[in-house]
């Protein structure tokens, strides 16, 4: 079967915008769920039951086969279980630090990822990489506004420190399911692999809920801005997410794949028209210092 013909660029490139944005409101959603009593658990479980049901009737309309590779259902499940970890990091550091913030040191995970496959026998980074690399960790160092917490006599409030240990956590979790669907479930359907991977995290969201690891993760939103703050994450997310996946074929990803990357921009400017949160001038410079990094990582000059 021949593959399905690329959108013009310029279309690839504003439906990918688009998703970004998509993506970067359903974080701020998150957040505003969140500061209206909504448990961390619920937002995940309602957002990833939702979109598994839609991904579930694409794969049926489709008549996709649910074979697994061999030995790949505990790769399966392990991404799985990776994903809902780097869910639950995620949006741990969402409701406790900047939104724009959380998803910039989120999106580090390149960083991680290519050091993760030179240690498991890939290709070591080259001197361009390493540079790039080390221009993210020192935009971060201003993002983080480093310099004058330091250099303060207040020392960091504990939810910083634990929003900035949880974004990084985050980072490091999904740059290793990265690699397994690279290198371990590169034969399975996306559109399969991806409705699995959200069974799992319904799952085990289900399960932690019930046995309430996390206290209060379970509890619905108190009020009416809370309950439209969850319906809000759970479209914007499944709505994204799903149409992501079925224009996947047509979007040149190799070549348009750094437009995702302006998701914290976008954050940036909804977490201020939504949310009053706006970064310091020396935070948005070290933001867009890791930005412009990462955009030039993953970027393919053969594209």
């Amino acid at each position: 079967m021949s593959s399905p013909a690329l959108f013009p660029r310029h279309i690839a490139v504003l439906l990918l915008a688009l998703l970004a944005c998509s993506f970067a409101g359903n974080h701020i959603a998150a957040r505003i769920a969140f500061d209206n009593d909504t448990g961390l658990l619920l937002a995940i479980l309602c957002r990833s039951g939702v979109t598994m049901l839609v991904l579930l009737g694409i794969v049926l309309w489709q008549r996709q086969p649910l074979r697994m590779p061999s030995g790949g259902w505990r790769w399966q499940l392990l991404l799985g279980l990776l994903i809902a970890t780097q869910s639950i990091c995620l949006y741990s550091a969402v409701a406790r630090i900047p939104v724009a913030l959380a998803l910039l040191i989120g999106n580090t995970f390149p960083i991680i990822l290519a050091l993760l496959t030179w240690a498991l026998g890939g290709s070591a980074p080259s001197r361009r990489t390493l540079m790039l690399m080390g221009l993210i960790l020192l935009g971060l160092v201003f993002a983080l506004d480093l310099p004058a917490r330091l250099g303060s006599s207040e020392a960091a409030g504990p939810q910083w420190l634990i929003g900035v240990s949880v974004s990084l956590l985050a980072a490091c979790v999904f740059a290793c399911a990265l690699w397994i669907t690279d290198h371990k479930l590169s034969n399975l359907r996306g559109s399969v692999r991806s409705m699995l991977t959200l069974m799992i995290v319904f799952a085990s969201m289900a399960i932690a809920g019930s046995a309430d690891l996390i206290p209060g993760g379970m509890n619905p939103p108190g009020n009416d801005s809370g309950w439209l703050a969850l319906g809000a994450l759970v479209l914007l997310y499944g709505v994204a997410f799903c149409l992501l996946f079925v224009t996947l074929p047509r979007l040149n990803m190799a070549r348009n794949a750094p437009v995702m990357n302006m998701e914290p921009i976008a954050t940036l400017l909804f977490g201020w028209l939504l949310l009053d949160q706006l970064l310091s001038g020396m935070q948005m410079l070290g933001g867009a210092i890791v930005l412009a990094g990462i955009v030039l990582l993953t970027y393919r000059k053969d594209a």
